[in-house]
């Protein structure tokens, strides 16, 4: 049995608005290795940012890893580690029989990542001291407030009812 490397990330989304121009930070650490990741999106949602924050941290790895992923996103967290989101996508992204999950885009990236990877996903509680995670936010918003912002080709705009 292979001995993988344990690596440690650490991510955040950041939104102007929501939705709004959105950015996202991603911190891994391996043996003393540090790298810092970020990117955004012209307009995009808190919640898109944070899961691409761990989208881009797991695709960043070299080799299959075991990670520990902590991010101050209950959302991201309780998805993944309580397992709604597989639930989404057997039910064919639906929550329940009435409502669509939200971003299946970047959930079904995600949870082919964690199908290669042993990923632990923990909470932590956002600005509340943890260096790591007030780093990311400091890169979710640079990045936030870049000019020219990339377009987020898989945020839709939900229906509001009246045509415009």
């Amino acid at each position: 049995m292979e001995k993988l490397k344990h690596v440690t990330i650490y991510t955040d989304g950041a939104c102007l608005g929501n939705p709004g121009p959105g950015g996202y930070g991603t911190i891994l650490l391996y043996q003393g290795h540090r790298t810092e990741l970020s990117g955004s999106y012209r307009k995009t949602t808190n919640n898109r940012m944070e899961i691409m924050a761990a989208i881009v941290g797991l695709e960043a790895l070299k080799e299959k890893c075991k990670v520990t992923l902590y991010s101050d996103s209950e959302y991201l967290v309780k998805a993944m580690s309580k397992e709604w989101v597989k639930k989404w996508r057997a039910n064919g992204w639906k929550r329940n029989k009435r409502e669509k999950a939200l971003n299946p885009d970047l959930w079904e990236r995600l949870l082919q990542l964690c199908e290669y990877h042993e990923v632990q996903f923990s909470w932590v509680k956002g600005h509340a001291g943890t260096l790591e995670n007030i780093r990311c936010d400091e890169l979710a918003m640079q990045a936030a407030r870049q000019p020219n912002l990339p377009v987020d080709e898989g945020y839709i705009k939900e229906p509001q009812g009246t045509a415009t």
